[in-house]
């Protein structure tokens, strides 16, 4: 069997793709480096993508330009998880830039590899983790 190579992209639906880019980019320090109406693309570390997508937008078939292809209807609802890899020296730094954004820190973890976790919300609510490594045998 071939073997998967890794997650190359995270979606998240957003209800207003204004006030989430606000969030990404100033408080996550994300950058987009494409974005129409409907999504916005940032690079979330080596190989890894993170996509928002305006939650409704995309429940038509999308036919690319140039003979390129299409892409099929999905969506999103719900509150949903995700993780993202930080260095061990990190992480008192990204404490400090949520606590100046006034994004509280709903959660800790020490994990028993010696990983550590926080855990916050973006604005439409979705969990969003930061990671060290010693979470996962392979992280």
């Amino acid at each position: 069997m071939p073997r998967i190579q890794g997650v190359l992209e995270t979606a998240l639906y957003v209800t207003d793709m204004a006030r989430a880019r606000a969030f990404f980019e100033n408080v996550m320090e994300l950058t987009a480096f494409t974005a129409d109406h409907r999504f916005t693309a940032y690079e979330a570390g080596p190989s890894s993508v993170l996509l928002l997508f305006q939650q409704g937008s995309t429940q038509e078939t999308v036919t690319l330009p140039h003979g390129m292809g299409t892409i099929p209807p999905h969506d999103g609802t719900g509150r949903v998880h995700l993780a993202l890899a930080i260095t061990p020296e990190a992480l008192a730094e990204w404490e400090d830039q949520l606590a100046a954004h006034d994004v509280p820190i709903e959660g800790r973890t020490h994990w028993p590899k010696g990983g550590e976790s926080l855990y916050f919300r973006d604005p439409d609510g979705h969990l969003l983790e930061l990671a060290t490594p010693g979470v996962w045998p392979n992280y």
